[in-house]
């Protein structure tokens, strides 16, 4: 029993919405009255950048704009064209509006195009020319260059509720251009639709039509029943590794490290393991998980736990060694044992407020008896005469003056109280106190808690 009519057009395409009434989960921006709204209306000629995840719409808009305006609708990738294409069809756009017509131009993934691509646009976006509905799952503050920005509107698409989805499934199962209630969907299996789409339409549809095909395959020969249903051991089976959304050159990429870092950070343990599995069933390199590992050792434990850093750098080496699929055991314990450490940020501050008087200008000569004294004119010269060898003392520890002068006294390094720097909180003081003769020492200006510090800072 065939149950669709025309298999060789996907139903992600057969479902697409004809007018505004059936797009899903965007009413913020399609609500009356509201800007993208209006412009599908007819009304206004601004060029729009939409950007948001796959699967929110953002083809189907730009075709719902050209329709419901009657204009020409012409679409460009990013991928496969270039100046020359974009040049191409603003000169056939040019022509058009002579003859009365406008041109509705959609460029798919804008933000693969290069300065000079985008640059091409201008001319033809401000003269209306063409209406451009550029679409990117990029921030587009960083993809789009400023004046195709200051052009256009820029608006946001969501991903699409649960609700929305459910809808979906509903018409797709109902609708003629979908299975035209010919087949059914166990509860379960719906369910599981629903929870591994990801607020993406498109996955959901494609998703949904992998598990009916598998189904009808499965199917016994017609026994004269016109509906059967699809079970959940269907759709999981039909299911693969890619429903897990993750551009590793795209926006998820750096929300998922970030939301791996920071779950860290936070001693959530459970939510770190669950980015760093949705990052190794993705693909992502293990070798760049281990890198930030490292970088976290230092930068969000620190020395409250002076091993972490052991740990990550041996887990990096054994990943190296190792490779996948053994490699992500070894992950999961330096990223177990990195969220349940104790947690400073002592090192990152001090070497970031020490930087900062450097970069003020406040680096003073290298103490006359600091300097290198391995040269036979330095020899010569006594140029470190007056340095006092610490372990010639039963301490280890003597009064000497180690910055420039004007640093005398600086404290970049302020332990916590938290695990091993506990410890080092008392013990620091005491050594300031020998090494300084016992002055009163000042501490550096805090640094600005607004900014990411160097190496990753905030994630």
């Amino acid at each position: 029993m065939a149950v669709v009519s025309a298999a060789h057009v996907p139903l992600a395409v057969r479902m697409r919405p004809r007018d505004v009434a059936e797009v899903l989960g965007q009413d913020h921006l399609l609500g009356p009255g509201r800007p993208l709204r209006r412009l599908v209306d007819g009304h206004g000629v601004a060029s729009v950048v939409l950007h948001g995840p796959p699967g929110t719409g953002k083809t189907t808009i730009a075709s719902l704009l050209s329709a419901a305006t009657g204009r020409e609708f012409v679409a460009l990738s990013a991928l496969t064209a270039g100046v020359k294409e974009v040049r191409e069809v603003i000169e056939d756009s040019r022509m058009r509006l002579a003859a009365g017509v406008r041109t509705v131009l959609f460029i798919d993934e804008v933000h693969r195009f290069s300065k000079t691509q985008q640059d091409a646009l201008l001319a033809a976006v401000e003269h209306q020319i063409v209406l451009l509905v550029a679409a990117t799952t990029e921030n587009p503050g960083f993809a789009v260059v400023s004046p195709l920005l200051s052009r256009s509107l820029v608006l946001e698409l969501r991903p699409l509720a649960r609700e929305d989805l459910d809808v979906l499934i509903g018409r797709a199962l109902a609708d003629e251009r979908g299975y035209g209630g010919r087949v059914g969907l166990a509860d379960d299996a719906r369910e599981h639709l629903l929870r591994v789409s990801g607020g993406d339409a498109r996955r959901l549809l494609t998703a949904l039509e992998a598990a009916v095909d598998l189904a009808q395959a499965q199917a016994p020969e017609s026994s004269g029943e016109t509906a059967w249903e699809v079970s959940l051991e269907q759709v999981t089976a039909s299911l693969d590794e890619a429903m897990v959304r993750y551009d590793r050159d795209g926006d998820q990429h750096y929300d998922v490290v970030s939301a791996f870092i920071k779950s860290i950070r936070g001693s959530d343990v459970d939510a770190a393991l669950h980015y760093l599995a949705r990052m190794v069933i993705a693909g992502e390199d293990p070798r760049f998980i281990a890198r930030r590992l490292m970088i976290h050792a230092s930068e969000d434990v620190g020395m409250a736990d002076p091993t972490a850093l052991s740990v990550a750098t041996a887990a990096a080496q054994a990943v190296a060694i190792v490779g996948l699929p053994e490699a992500r055991i070894i992950l999961a314990q330096a990223t177990i044992h990195l969220a349940t450490a104790p947690k400073s940020n002592a090192v990152i501050q001090a070497i970031g407020a020490a930087e900062a008087d450097v970069r003020a200008g406040r680096a003073g000569p290298v103490p006359q008896h600091l300097r290198d004294g391995h040269s036979s004119y330095a020899r010569k010269t006594k140029k470190t005469a007056g340095y006092r060898y610490p372990h010639d003392t039963a301490d280890g520890v003597l009064a000497q003056q180690y910055p420039p002068d004007e640093l005398v006294g600086v404290d970049y390094y302020q332990p916590t109280n938290h695990g091993f720097e506990r410890e080092l909180s008392g013990r620091v003081p005491k050594l300031r106190n020998i090494v300084r003769g016992g002055p009163k020492t000042r501490r550096p200006p805090a640094p600005d808690n607004d900014t990411d510090p160097p190496g990753g800072g905030k994630g």
